[in-house]
């Protein structure tokens, strides 16, 4: 089985992770971006251990994000490029005791309960031939059951929680590496996806809430609020809202009370962040909600997590959230879904991968890829079924933060601030400013990010009031391909707007490769080309961009309506894991999912609101 390379480029220099000279921490007054995976899970996930036979914990996890070579089963894997930040998020619910389980004579194999979970599981198989059916009966029993657990169970999962945070805190080396400590609430009523992952700024944490506590967020969110008070700080980001079946963000609460003042305020305060893109699938919009959207059809995970059923499209996408947002501000005062942008892995395996060619497809806790015979199932999965079809999955997402250093305090100000972006798994590199004066040259100009702070607000950031003589705001966009990735293709400003109590968008294309225009009649530009070859799966960069950049008026604007602006990053395309799985094992390409992608990257939007 191959194994998982480091890259030539990321031996020689780990991006953002450079100490300064005489070994202090390097200090970047304009900000660096740094990159990371804020949502992972190891063998310590009941899930991940139970369903998929993950062997990783928590430390293993941390180190092969480093880039440090692990052992799992027997191989030696090794990162591809390193991550600069991690956050392992083991599912808060009987977090580490399925596998405590398996250990002979230990207190909670012993029990009633862990007795339980081994006979039940004797037939269930793990892996890339998982018993769905069973998986779902062991997880409604052991894993979303009964609050009232043996304390034998209680004291294996308090235990565990302590390793996480030892782990964590034993792989934090500031300047060089950031490990979050964190876990995920995991939320799951009528089999709509609430979870949410709590990331923690410091290096202690008290025992988490579980969705065994309650499913309500506003009690997650009582939780915080409490914590807080006792010293800890803490944030909860929403996930694969794309499977929440319009609850993540709706336009009542969890009790079906319309959205009031008060829940606005604590829901702003607790989670300002929110996941756009992830292994399960996109949550950015589809074209059921955008259908003027060409590349709105982009990894797409329109049901839940755990059945075929649809998740309703309203409520269930961040670009409808942001919109939304402006409609309930507009009547409220406050805006609860003022959300900043991450993306993220979720993968199971406790190895945190990004590139696609590194991908061994949806539900395995195997290192590196598969054989030719998983493979095969693989390919041959889709059936509809979430967990079933393993060709939905896709490689891990990206946050990046603009940060003065990699510590835990400067990336969480970072995550706080909402100077945040994601990328669908590739490194794009990518800065945006807004602002009333800021110079049409500007871009161009050898301290102009310096200049764009003074002048301006970066992603993430509200645009001051609007001067009297200001016609618009203008935007100063940025961005750089990844050096081992494909070339740019074209960078997009995405503007939702409140007006008379509807949501509205526009997709605006600002800057692009090559000599192509936007067609006065369709108001489209040309698409940029296809260079892969669907034999071999190479691709070549002779279309494309190394950088594009431009400063942006909105053409269109009205003082009188409250907006918010964010910028699409795509690239050329290239394969996708699925077609790349293919083709190494000499199979049929597969019919049900794109062959080639556009990967991409989406910023933290700049919010403008009307003066009073």
């Amino acid at each position: 089985m191959r194994k998982i390379l480091l890259s030539t480029a990321a031996a020689l220099a780990v991006s953002g992770a450079a100490m300064g000279q005489g070994g202090g921490i390097a200090v970047h007054p304009e900000r660096e971006a740094y990159y990371g995976d804020l949502h992972l899970h190891t063998s310590y996930s009941f899930d991940a251990y139970v369903l998929l036979g993950t062997k990783v914990d928590p430390d293993a996890a941390y180190r092969f994000a480093k880039g440090e070579p692990v052992d799992v089963l027997g191989q030696q894997v090794r990162r591809r490029e390193p991550l600069d930040f991690l956050a392992v998020t083991d599912h808060s619910e009987n977090i580490g005791v399925a596998r405590e389980a398996d250990i002979p004579g230990s207190a909670i194999a012993q029990s009633a309960w862990g007795r339980g979970l081994q006979a039940d599981r004797k037939s269930l198989s793990t892996g890339f031939t998982s018993d769905r059916k069973g998986f779902l009966e062991l997880l409604t029993k052991y894993f979303l059951g009964d609050k009232d657990q043996p304390q034998a169970v209680k004291d294996v999962a308090k235990s565990a929680w302590e390793r996480e945070v030892s782990a964590a805190n034993h792989n934090n080396q500031p300047g060089k590496f950031t490990a979050f400590v964190a876990y995920e609430w995991s939320s799951l009523p009528n089999g709509a996806n609430l979870h949410r992952n709590v990331i923690f700024k410091g290096d202690k944490a008290p025992s988490p809430f579980s969705s065994l506590d309650s499913q309500n967020p506003e009690k997650l969110w009582d939780w915080l609020d409490q914590i807080r008070k006792d010293g800890y700080e803490a944030l909860a980001i929403p996930h694969n809202a794309n499977a929440s079946n319009g609850l993540m963000y709706d336009w009542n609460t969890y009790e079906g009370r319309p959205i009031d003042l008060a829940w606005a305020l604590r829901r702003a305060e607790n989670e300002p962040l929110s996941e756009i893109s992830q292994n399960k699938g996109q949550s950015e919009t589809i074209p059921a909600l955008s259908p003027n959207d060409e590349f709105a059809d982009f990894e797409v995970w329109d049901t839940l997590l755990v059945s075929a059923q649809k998740s309703k499209p309203g409520g269930s996408y961040v670009r409808d959230a942001l919109s939304r947002g402006l409609v309930l501000q507009k009547a409220l005062g406050v805006n609860p879904y003022k959300y900043g942008i991450v993306g993220a892995s979720d993968i199971h395996s406790g190895l945190s991968v990004s590139a696609q060619q590194d991908y061994p497809g949806y539900a395995s806790g195997k290192p590196g890829v598969p054989t030719k015979e998983e493979a095969t199932a693989v390919l041959n999965s889709a059936n509809g079924a979430s967990i079933a079809n393993r060709l939905r999955g896709t490689s891990g997402n990206l946050t990046g933060i603009w940060a003065e250093s990699n510590t835990r305090d400067s990336l969480y100000a970072g995550l706080r601030r909402k100077e945040t972006f994601a990328t669908s798994g590739t490194r794009l590199k990518f800065r945006f400013f807004g602002g009333w004066n800021l110079d049409s040259k500007l871009v161009s100009h050898g301290d102009w990010v310096k200049e764009a702070y003074a002048k301006g607000v970066p992603m993430g950031g509200d645009l001051p009031v609007k001067p009297g003589a200001a016609k618009g705001p203008s935007f100063a966009v940025w961005a750089a391909k990844d050096p081992n990735s494909a070339n740019l293709d074209r960078v997009q400003i995405i503007k939702v707007w409140e007006e008379g109590g509807q949501q509205k968008e526009k997709i605006f294309d600002v800057a692009w490769s090559g000599n192509r225009s936007i067609d006065p009649k369709t108001r489209k530009l040309r698409a940029v080309g296809n260079t892969v070859d669907l034999k071999t799966g190479a691709y070549d960069n002779s279309i494309g961009a190394t950088e594009l950049k431009t400063v942006w008026r909105d053409p269109e604007f009205d003082p009188k309506h409250l907006a918010a602006y964010y910028v699409r990053v795509l690239e050329i395309p290239t394969p996708r894991w699925s077609t790349l799985l293919a083709i190494a094992n000499q199979l049929p390409l597969p019919k049900s999912v794109a062959l080639t992608e556009q990967q991409r990257g989406w910023s933290s939007p700049i919010w403008y609101t009307p003066k009073k």
